[in-house]
């Protein structure tokens, strides 16, 4: 062969590379009836199943190699359940660990995938949790079977009118005492048209950001996975377990984008940004009384409604290059003093607190009894994607609006957004700022890491991100 020949043949590799491709598939991750629903602060058995829960799958390769995106119906996942998900994965169909993202959405209508106990540092994986960890793996393998050539939209939507700050300043005198007996500055859900309520203590990020994937040349929509800061919705039925507005969403988008009945199933795929205290209560508004489930699909079809008409704005492309990091950052852990085991135990030995009957005190001498027993630091899984122009990073944790849109604005990655929920489940994230005015999300068993966690974890990310945006 002429050098001429093989000079053709080279450049002809150059200007046709392999094809990106996208493939999106789900797995039923319904539990059992009977199992205990988690999300309040004492479980309750599961009596019907309202809708499905599923572990929601998406896989893109740009022809270098290949990431995954795997959202779950779940309050969260323990990271023993994403460690054997993704060492499954690496096996087949072959993503390396550090490229596969899982998160839970944290609907409080799921069974629980973190075990027995979520405060026990070394668990050995239950039934359910064995069972979570190969349905996603079996997921990421039929969304693999399924890539095809595609292209990829970008975009972003306002959607304001959903999200509102929980955390509230009360009038001098109307803040209750917290369940270790003292006062703090704010307080979670303070009661909708309250006339103490003063000011939220923080803002809200509106932000959907999404991901379009279609067919190659303008083909059927593949996949959309977006991402929301709105904690959850609720207003279940009695017993009943439910994917919240995070499944309701998905649903409701394929109708949208004018998916529904296709040959191969279109797939949503909507994680909980940075929602740690966001939700859906309008506390200087109080709105009546909703029918189970009412506000849940109002919110969903009003979001996936304003998502699919970003989507018909967005430009799409035939190429995107895929990148990833992932890393392990040593935090430190909050231990209780001598003075708060001393007020747990005798919290514990008065038979008067119940915990199974939702007493409070109970419930968190109990769980500072389970801090007391964490190891001075504790591992936080980190991650970054970049998809295209696109960096996703993820955190761990229940993490608060103001880190996703600190993240967002310093970025040297644009756009650029964060994932919360995802590989582990270590308790709200607050900021120091947070820490110092106190409330649910900062006491000592609602939080579990130390107070400047936010910080390091936040520079840890932007550090891994800057690492791809060369």
């Amino acid at each position: 062969m002429t050098f001429q020949a093989l000079a053709a043949i080279f450049l002809s590799v150059l200007a046709d590379p392999a094809p990106f491709r996208a493939g999106a598939a789900t797995s039923n991750i319904t539990p059992p009836l009977g199992v205990g629903i988690i999300g309040g602060f004492v479980p309750f058995p599961a009596t019907h199943v309202h809708d499905e829960l599923h572990a929601r799958c998406l896989v893109l390769d740009d022809g270098q190699g290949k990431l995954a995106i795997v959202v779950c119906d779940l309050l969260g996942i323990d990271r023993i359940v994403s460690d054997h998900a993704r060492e499954l994965i690496a096996i087949d169909p072959g993503i390396p660990k550090e490229r596969v993202l899982i998160s839970g959405t944290h609907t409080h209508s799921a069974g629980s995938a973190l075990g027995s106990d979520p405060r026990v540092v070394k668990q050995t994986m239950d039934d359910y949790q064995k069972f979570v960890a190969i349905r996603i793996a079996d997921g990421v393998r039929r969304a693999a079977n399924l890539l095809r050539p595609a292209e990829i939209g970008i975009g972003s939507v306002d959607i304001p009118e959903h999200v509102f700050n929980r955390r509230w300043y009360l009038r001098e005198g109307a803040m209750p005492p917290n369940p270790f007996g003292g006062i703090d500055k704010v307080k979670m859900n303070p009661g909708a048209g309250g006339k103490d309520l003063l000011e939220p203590a923080g803002p809200t990020d509106p932000t959907v950001s999404f991901l379009a994937l279609r067919e190659a040349a303008g083909g059927k929509p593949i996949s959309l996975f977006a991402t929301y800061s709105l904690h959850y919705v609720g207003g279940v039925g009695s017993g009943h377990v439910s994917a919240d507005y995070f499944g309701m969403f998905c649903d409701s988008l394929e109708g949208k984008l004018g998916a529904a009945g296709q040959p191969v199933p279109f797939v949503g795929l909507l994680a909980n940004g940075t929602s740690g205290d966001i939700n859906n209560i309008n506390f200087r508004s109080p709105r009546p009384g909703k029918k189970p489930y009412e506000q849940m699909r109002f919110v969903a079809d009003d979001v996936a409604s304003k998502v699919a008409a970003a989507v018909s704005t967005v430009s799409y492309k035939g190429r995107a290059a895929l990148d990833a990091r992932y890393d392990e950052l040593a935090v430190g852990v909050r231990r209780p003093d001598a003075a708060m085991l001393e007020w747990a135990d005798k919290t514990i030995a008065d038979t008067t607190k119940d915990p199974a009957k939702g007493n409070l005190p109970a419930i968190y001498a109990r769980r500072v009894k389970r801090m007391a027993e964490h190891p001075p630091t504790l591992p936080m899984p980190l991650q970054v994607l970049r998809i295209g122009d696109a960096a996703v990073a993820t955190m761990p944790c229940e993490v608060f609006c103001e880190i996703g849109l600190e993240y967002r604005k310093r970025s040297p990655v644009k756009p650029a957004w964060m994932v919360s929920l995802a590989h582990g489940y270590h308790g709200y994230l607050p900021t120091p700022r947070h820490h110092g005015v106190g409330g649910y999300e900062t006491w000592m068993g609602t939080n579990r890491l130390e107070v400047k966690a936010s910080d390091l974890m936040l520079e840890k990310l932007l550090k891994m991100t800057a690492e791809m945006s060369r």
